[in-house]
């Protein structure tokens, strides 16, 4: 008997680790730098400089054949990075603390990098730094760099696989390129028919939408005039005929209702569950908009919207509600009447719009008793208050100086300098203090005019406050106070109404030197319109009405997929006979034995599908004996060059000969 005989518990041997060669290493290191350039003015700067520092490190380990760091390392060096990350954005979650971690990490496994898998790990990584550049930004030249680094990475990604193939330094961006090339048909199908819902497929991080710059739901002193610094776009406006003259150019934004004796702020409405009534008077206007991200759910119209954009809501101000925040270019389609009379006030309203603190700004309250006393109509009150900014030493400056706690007398008794909220704000005050119902309303004034594009340009620096007032038999009714002080903002834009043009933003200045580079940002802006317009802007709507446009009338979903799947499946059958047919045009024994077999169809001698070459030969030569030596060499000769172990030029030459002599 046997004695037992413990099994041994030896572990097989790992697989041995391919090593990445020093090319497809520096490839990587190159396609991995280019992907986290665009982040580097979101990143802290000690991030940025040890990222690149170890991608310099990992190159001079790949080109000079030097060891790795040990193992033990990376784990100190992980967490330590880790926590710096963690230090700088207090938290790992969100777009920028995640994006500084998966930069962290990229770089942290660049040390480590030996063998294939570690590089298709990195070439993946890279991929995701590549997406997570388009929650910054959209722009054409941002995802036309990011378009070269996806093809250079495709390139890397190649070399990696076929590092042993003998592959040249350019070989793997050439055969990245046809790639890319072959695919994009496919994209486009796939862009301009896949089924669009509104909004994102899936959320995005809470931070992922901050930096946005634009209107607020408060105005202060100051608020409005800081905007004034940025030539940045607020949204572009394509009008259906003649656009509205300069003094019509309101866009209406929040309106703002309540004052804390410094600050106003709106009061929370929600839309209307029936349409907000009002009497239009004169024609309207239609037009599109195309909106910037701003994260905010209100839209900018005319004043008064009379249609409303899909999944928005009109508040009983009038203001346009979106059923979720502009986080993407948005483009929608308003029709608005410029000349409206608007119903009557709640008693609830009525309270809002009288309502002013309870003290503070007693000169500002008495000069309102003394005009009331004089004529207490409305409309004698508001001339009073416009004859005062017309008549008076008031300026317009974007540099107003500072106010105290009573903010109203300081700047109609003292300072007399101000920009658009000062005036507003003032006025509203004057206004509630006399007994007349009055609010402000924010959002931006004018545009630019592009002639290329033939569409209105509104930035950031347009931003504006104006007042309106309610009036008995007409409603509520706008008054520009700032149009007192300095009628050219309204009509010529800021730059004509400030003082000191120069301290304005480059792309609002006018006439000089650089015009030309206006002229140049102008064409710039107006390619930037289109890809707003049939690229970010693409949306359900858009998708529907480029669809309708182009003769599919309606289209739903599965019409839509339908589509998608014939053009794809066509394509797909095209792309395969366009290549059968440039393999077959490329062989020259292929091609001589059709040219042979075509001409004896043509005498009726057609060759069955289940024929051989030597089979079919032969039963010509049965049937033709005149033509038995030369059919009979040039089927041996095909057959040996297409199945025979070696083909040889000449011998390709000779069948070409035979083919072109015979005649049947």
């Amino acid at each position: 008997m046997m004695p037992w005989r413990r099994k041994s518990r030896l572990k097989p041997n790992p697989p041995p680790i391919e090593p990445l060669l020093p090319l497809a290493v520096i490839w990587l290191l190159v396609t991995l730098a280019m992907a986290v350039a665009p982040h580097t003015g979101e990143l802290p700067i000690w991030l940025t400089l040890l990222f690149y520092a170890l991608i310099g490190l990992r190159g001079f380990i790949a080109t000079r054949n030097r060891s790795l760091p040990p193992r033990w390392l990376l784990l100190p060096l992980a967490l330590l990075v880790g926590a710096g990350v963690m230090i700088e954005y207090r938290t790992l979650l969100g777009r920028d603390a995640g994006i500084a971690l998966l930069t962290a990490m990229t770089a942290c496994k660049l040390l480590e990098t030996r063998g294939l898998r570690d590089g298709l790990v990195l070439v993946f990584l890279g991929y995701l730094l590549v997406m997570s550049n388009l929650l910054y930004s959209q722009e054409i030249l941002m995802v036309a760099w990011l378009f070269a680094v996806v093809v250079v990475m495709l390139a890397a990604q190649t070399l990696i696989y076929r590092q042993h193939a003998g592959l040249t330094a350019l070989a793997p961006v050439r055969l990245a390129g046809k790639m890319v090339v072959q695919a994009i048909p496919m994209m486009l199908i796939l862009f301009v028919l896949f089924p669009r819902i509104p909004g994102p497929l899936w959320g995005l991080p809470k931070d992922a939408h901050q930096g946005r710059t634009g209107l607020s739901e408060e105005m202060s002193p100051g608020s409005v005039s800081e905007l004034s610094k940025s030539d940045a776009v607020a949204f572009r406006v394509r009008f259906v005929g003649p656009p509205p003259p300069p003094k019509q150019l309101y866009w209406r934004g929040p309106v703002l209702w309540n004052f804390d004796g410094r600050k106003w702020t709106r009061h929370e409405e929600l839309p209307a569950k029936t349409p907000v009534a009002f009497t239009p008077e004169g024609p309207a206007v239609e037009y599109a908009v195309i909106m910037e991200p701003s994260n905010r759910r209100w839209l900018l119209a005319l004043d008064l919207p009379a249609s409303l954009p899909p999944r928005t809501g009109m508040t009983p101000s009038f203001q346009l509600l979106r059923d979720q925040p502009v986080n993407e270019v948005y483009r929608y389609e308003v029709r608005s009447y410029p000349s409206y009379r608007t119903g009557e006030l709640t008693t609830l309203e009525r309270s809002r719009v009288l309502r002013l603190p309870g003290r503070g700004n007693s000169r500002a309250r008495e000069l309102a008793a003394q005009w009331r006393e004089h004529d207490p109509q409305p409309e004698a009150l508001i001339n009073a208050a416009l004859t005062l900014f017309r008549e008076q030493a008031f300026y317009y400056t974007l540099t107003p100086p500072l106010l105290g706690a009573n903010s109203v007398d300081d700047f109609l008794f003292r300072t007399r300098q101000g920009f658009c909220e000062h005036y507003a704000s003032a006025f509203v005050f004057l206004m509630r203090a006399a007994g007349v119902p009055a609010r402000i309303v924010t959002g931006y004034q004018g545009g630019e005019r592009n002639a290329i594009g033939d569409y209105l340009i509104v930035r950031q620096a347009d931003a504006h406050a104006w007042a309106e007032v309610w009036l008995p038999e007409r409603g509520w009714v706008r008054v520009d106070p700032t149009a007192a002080v300095a009628p050219n903002r309204i009509q010529d834009g800021l730059y004509a109404a400030v003082a000191d043009p120069g301290s304005l933003p480059f792309l609002l200045r006018r006439g000089g030197h650089s015009e030309w580079l206006r002229q140049l940002a102008l064409s710039w802006d107006s390619l930037n319109n289109s890809w707003n317009e049939w690229v970010l802007a693409y949306g359900p709507d858009r998708q529907k009405e480029l669809l309708s446009g182009l003769g599919f009338g309606p289209v739903d979903w599965g019409e839509m997929t339908v589509a998608m799947v014939v053009a794809l499946s066509g394509f797909g059958l095209i792309f395969a006979g366009l290549r059968w047919r440039s393999q077959f045009s490329r062989d020259p024994v292929a091609r001589s034995w059709q040219r042979f077999c075509a001409r004896l169809a043509r005498r009726g001698l057609a060759r069955s599908p289940h024929e051989g070459p030597l089979a079919f030969v032969e039963r010509v030569a049965v049937q033709r004996p005149e033509l038995a030596t030369l059919a009979q060499e040039i089927g041996r000769l095909y057959s040996a060059l297409r199945y025979g172990p070696v083909t040889t030029p000449a011998a390709v030459r000779r069948l070409q000969r035979l083919t072109r002599r015979f005649r049947a």
